[in-house]
């Protein structure tokens, strides 16, 4: 592991983000289905975030200061040095990009409001939106780190590579772990990535970051490219498969209709959360996934989302014995 110098950011800049309305603060900057990670807190009406942006590193705490139907979120953006106003507006524009701030969700509740099993959803968590806190670079390390392992074994794997590849700083009397550049992990040996237990994704996380590295993926760039120049792109990146891919599009490149993959843990999933079928006896068939999705049209993936989210928010308050035997933690 690397020699930890745990920084204090002291200095602190303040930034005021207006969502659209409706806006739910809670169920758009907290994911409870995604796995834990040293690198983000979170507290009703709060969250903590390290953040590496244009070389920079970051802390970051939002705080709801929503009033009525008023959407207000407040982020206090923690540093080493004085940060320049040019700074802080890129860095504002990227905040309401990657937590989906400007969404339009107008259009998704008209069309799919009535939906038997969205109604309530909807009503319970009205206004909220997909997201991703980090760069297209880190999601896809993500990826990696989740490929064919238990979450038990992802979040060792993730929390190894910050500890000798990422940084350690304290912010608002907390500390968390940062991203690294992609050059870091591009230098970085196999056999010590293996040693790490990383296995065959040692390869992987190299070749991702050599990508970047070398300049041959902008994730910035990619968001506006067309369609298929965004699944080329993703497509052609080592160790990348459909499944990173849908996922992508969906939380970095706001593509609501994009479902052409389902993993063998989501179907799982999915034959008991939209079939109501125990899939340890009868596992759907993801075609007929597929088929039953489309009728939520170009909105498919954020109808998908919603239910996904309501069911990891009912396991922070009730134990789930099926949902429990597939997380694994």
């Amino acid at each position: 592991m690397q020699k930890v110098t745990r920084e204090e950011f002291k200095r602190v800049s303040s930034l005021k983000l207006t969502p659209t309305s409706p806006f739910h603060f809670d169920s758009t900057f907290h994911k409870p289905g995604h796995f834990p990670t040293t690198d983000t807190k979170w507290e009703p009406g709060k969250r903590w975030q390290s953040m590496l942006w244009e070389g920079e590193k970051l802390g970051l705490l939002f705080e709801d200061k929503s009033k009525k139907q008023k959407p207000k979120v407040s982020v206090k953006v923690f540093s080493v040095k004085k940060l320049t106003s040019k700074f802080l507006e890129s860095l504002k524009q990227e905040i309401i990009w990657r937590y989906n701030l400007d969404l339009d969700l107008s259009g998704f509740y008209r069309d799919v409001g009535k939906d038997s099993l969205l109604k309530p959803i909807i009503k319970k968590f009205r206004g909220l939106r997909p997201m991703h806190s980090g760069s297209l670079y880190e999601y896809l390390i993500i990826a990696i780190v989740l490929q064919n392992a238990t979450v038990k074994r992802s979040v060792y794997m993730m929390q190894a590579l910050f500890e000798n590849f990422g940084s350690l700083f304290k912010f608002d009397n907390q500390e968390f772990w940062c991203f690294w550049e992609p050059k870091v992990l591009a230098n970085a040996s196999e056999q010590k990535l293996r040693d790490l237990k990383m296995g065959y994704r040692a390869r992987f996380l190299i070749k991702v970051s050599e990508s970047f590295a070398k300049g041959q993926i902008d994730g910035l760039k990619l968001r506006h490219k067309r369609l298929a120049e965004q699944e080329e792109a993703l497509i052609s990146l080592y160790g990348i498969g459909p499944a990173s891919v849908g996922y992508i599009m969906v939380d970095a490149f706001h593509r609501w209709d994009y479902l052409k993959h389902i993993s063998p843990w989501e179907q799982k999933i999915y034959t008991k959360i939209f079939f109501n079928k125990d899939y340890e006896k009868e596992l759907v068939p993801v075609e007929k996934m597929l088929k039953c999705f489309d009728k939520w049209g170009k909105w498919k993936n954020l109808a998908i989302h919603y239910v996904w989210e309501d069911i990891w928010w009912k396991r922070k308050h009730q134990h789930i014995p099926w949902l429990e035997k597939l997380i694994r933690l």
